[in-house]
């Protein structure tokens, strides 16, 4: 507790300077490829404390142990299965040894090498369980922070942010991973990464490695107005290349303080290096630093969710909020008998309707008897993660339901609703709070519908004042101004108005309702919900939960941000009024043959259906040669060129690319009877003494899904066995894979040994560090991502 106050009040008066490369500078001192650098470091403490000890003099406030890549799951692919505890303590230990009392120790979690569910296989708990095994011993080696690094997936960074916050009170770093367009690769842009980790505890959060200083500068301006706590930039030093079979990083250090400059008046307030910066790009940044005053963050509080992909800040006169009300089965027979069945393809087709028609955000109600409500809405979440931009509203009676979501949801979400009833402020109020949530306030209390609008003014002032001891503020939670039926009280929707009118414009905070209550037991409801929406609207009324594909609801709605002049209103009138040519739906609502369907199903990634769909063809008089060759391979066609354009990102590939794997397995043995030729023969590995194999995974995926044949032979393959390989199986193309730059260098070796020995086919070369440039230099084709790959492969056979 101590150094946290410390570094809050430091990160006050100065701009904080970290340490600079750690591994860059191993490899100079010795570090063999294929070698853990944790264990190495243990075994030459000389080394790595004479590193420490360098950035210590050079004027780091910060040196990061050496312990990036110590969590169980990675140190087993290098042959470690035990001793993490004290690996990571005695690395921590190491570093206090090289470094002065006064400098602070951090300890580093890095990424396991795995995506988390529900964007990959890894459960989320042994995620969390991961990450508590490497803090313990960081904590017990006596760190003094812990830094969290270059993440790609919002679930990871969430999964170890929790695990360090479940066992100490320690000041806590997050740092993401961006690529050039401005998005991590599961498809994060900073946004979203800012309000999701700041409120689930993150002290800093920011951006390291991928790029040089001059983009990070971007990254870090388009975090800074969402941004309640310090920000951090950690960029390697420029854009590698390769020189003689080294791997250079070009930037000097006066070049890289230029940046470091630019990057602490966008508003940085921790700044340090990442690949290829040394001691004296650090000193020169320290120099640079002296004198500069941070730049504060710019708020104390914001009204905002987010989702993986998307954020939603909710702004004052801002055209009224839709929540799209449909994923609840209260009257909708067919979704009650989907929830009973365990599948979800009709939420599937709601939440991408809904987010086609206008709605802001989704409510997710799963309340039906006969089912298991926890497991339901853990696989709801996780299906809405990765098919729907959009931030969820989880709306449940149920706390268990809610803490269930809340924990694996990789956003900020809304929770509807916390109350004035004893339980509900006792349980749901801490359980927000942990997991940064805004929430719905209804203002009730046990056993009490209050009908006027005074008594609600006392209970949300009474709900606020508890909710203030969890550090709410009242930019995280809307208060529900309750809707009752006109039918049983003449007074009930002038109570309700002036409810939302109060909180609107005396209480200051944002208001919600759902509207249809007002008109139940009456005739002609639609025209009293119209009235009641418009007079909302004027008191301020900020979110509506309702339907989107109700067309008078959404004119009315139009018609009321126009007249009480939110901001471009009228601009979004006339649009809506001179364009109504129809919304454009998901591909799968306009689907009708079963061949759409197929398609629908692929572009969608919906695996649930997709078989029913395969068989529907068939019986419809479509062969299995037909339907790969002119469905399904265009339409995983047409995936790649979502992703391309970046309507797509990595989680919505991937789920294409299963469903197409799913329907091709489906349909092997009638392709193996039409006696189906293959495409062509891919013989693919990641390179010697590298032990990363996501990126090769997907392009493996992909090509089989087009037709090709994969023989993949693993990662930390050796040039012999690669070339070997060659020799026995006469590929059409061999694909070659590598993550660092220490080895993409064995690429070229590779190559060399193939070609001496006669084999004259063409490499395909990728991998986060390789580019177009190296790949010509050692006489290989280059592919930036799975979709480019493919096309590649493509040409390469051609020729």
């Amino acid at each position: 507790m101590a150094e946290t106050l410390k570094i809050k009040n430091l990160l006050t008066k100065k701009i904080i300077i970290l340490d600079g490369a750690t591994g860059t500078e191993l490899q100079k001192k010795g570090l063999p490829a294929g070698v853990s650098p944790e264990i190495w470091c243990l075994e030459n403490p000389k080394i790595i404390g004479d590193i420490h000890a360098s950035y210590q003099k050079a004027g780091s406030h910060i040196v990061y142990a050496c312990t990036f890549g110590a969590n169980r799951l990675k140190l087993q692919q290098y042959g470690v299965k035990k001793g993490v505890y004290e690996i990571n303590r005695d690395l921590v230990r190491l570093a206090k040894k090289a470094c002065d009392r006064n400098i602070l120790i951090a300890g580093d979690i890095g990424p396991t090498g795995l995506f988390i569910e529900p964007f990959g296989s890894l459960a989320f708990e042994e995620a969390v369980d991961t990450f508590k095994e490497q803090a313990r011993g960081l904590i017990d080696g006596g760190c003094d922070l812990i830094v969290i690094e270059t993440m790609i997936d919002i679930q990871e960074v969430r999964a170890a942010l929790l695990a360090v916050k479940e066992i100490a009170d320690i000041f806590t770093i997050v740092s993401m991973t961006y690529e050039k367009d401005g998005h991590t690769l599961g498809g994060t842009p900073p946004q979203s990464a800012i309000i999701t980790l700041q409120s689930l505890g993150a002290d800093v959060v920011g951006c390291n490695c991928s790029v040089g200083p001059e983009q990070m500068i971007d990254f870090i301006k388009t975090m800074k107005p969402f941004a309640k706590v310090p920000l951090l930039a950690k960029p390697n030093a420029g854009i590698p290349r390769l020189e003689g079979g080294k791997t250079i990083f070009e930037m000097d250090a006066k070049t890289f303080t230029s940046f470091g400059i630019g990057l602490a008046k966008a508003g940085a307030n921790m700044l340090g290096g990442c690949c290829g910066t040394t001691p004296e790009h650090i000193r020169a940044l320290v120099r640079a630093m002296e004198r500069r005053k941070p730049v504060l963050p710019l708020r104390r509080s914001i009204s905002a969710l987010s989702s993986a992909r998307n954020f939603l800040e909710i702004l004052e006169n801002e055209p009224l909020y839709l929540v799209g009300e449909r994923i609840n089965p209260t009257g909708k027979k067919a979704l009650q008998q989907e929830l009973i069945e365990g599948k979800l393809s009709i939420i599937r087709q709601m939440a991408q309707e809904q987010e086609a028609q206008g709605a802001s955000l989704l409510d997710v109600n799963v309340g039906q008897p006969g089912i298991d409500e926890i497991q339901t809405i853990k696989n709801v979440v996780g299906l809405l993660s990765t098919s729907s931009r959009l931030p969820l509203v989880i709306d449940s009676s149920r706390i268990e339901t809610i803490e269930t979501a809340l924990r694996i949801y990789p956003g900020r979400m809304l929770i509807n609703s916390i109350s004035g009833e004893k339980e509900k402020l006792t349980r749901l109020l801490p359980l927000t709070a942990k997991y940064g949530a805004m929430f719905i306030l209804l203002p009730l209390t046990g056993g009490e519908l209050p009908k006027t609008a005074k008594k609600r003014q006392t209970i949300v002032e009474n709900i606020f004042r508890k909710a203030r001891k969890f550090g709410f503020t009242k930019d995280d939670f809307v208060v529900d101004g309750l809707t009752m039926a006109v039918a049983s009280d003449a007074n009930a929707g002038r109570e309700t108005l002036a409810t939302i009118y109060w909180c609107s414009n005396k209480f200051k905070c944002k208001t919600i309702l759902g509207l249809s209550n007002v008109s139940f037991g009456m005739p002609g409801r639609s025209w009293l919900n119209a009235a009641f929406l418009a007079m909302a609207q004027y008191c301020g009324l900020t979110m509506a939960i309702a339907n989107p594909a109700n067309v008078e609801f959404m004119n009315v709605k139009k018609a009321g941000d126009a007249l009480t002049a939110r901001q471009k209103a009228s601009l979004n009138f006339i649009n809506h009024f001179s364009q109504q040519t129809g919304i454009q739906e998901p591909v799968s609502a306009t689907a009708s043959s079963p061949e759409e369907k197929v398609a629908a199903a692929i572009v969608e990634g919906d695996k649930e259906r997709i078989i029913a769909f395969v068989d529907e063809a068939m019986l419809s008089g479509r062969t299995a040669s037909q339907l790969v060759d002119d469905i399904m391979i265009p339409a995983i066609v047409r995936v790649g060129n979502l992703y391309e354009k970046k309507t797509y990102f990595l989680p919505q590939l991937m789920a294409a690319a299963e469903t197409m794997k799913k329907a091709l397995a489906y349909l092997n043995p009638y392709l193996a009877i039409a006696a189906k030729v293959d495409k062509g023969k891919i013989l693919m590995a990641t390179i010697r003494g590298d032990i990363h194999d996501i990126g090769k995974n997907i392009v493996a995926l992909l090509l089989r899904n087009y037709g090709y044949r994969v023989i993949d032979l693993g990662k930390d393959v050796s040039d012999k066995v690669i070339v070997n390989a060659a020799r026995k199986e006469k590929p059409d193309v061999i694909g070659l894979s590598a993550l660092m730059t220490t080895t993409m260098v064995n690429m070229k070796d590779v190559i060399t040994l193939a070609r001496q020995q006669g084999i004259e086919t063409g490499f395909l070369v990728g991998g986060a560090v390789v580019n177009e440039a190296y790949a010509k230099s050692i006489g290989a084709s280059f592919a930036k991502d799975g979709v480019e790959a493919v096309k590649v492969v493509e040409n390469l056979i051609k020729k």
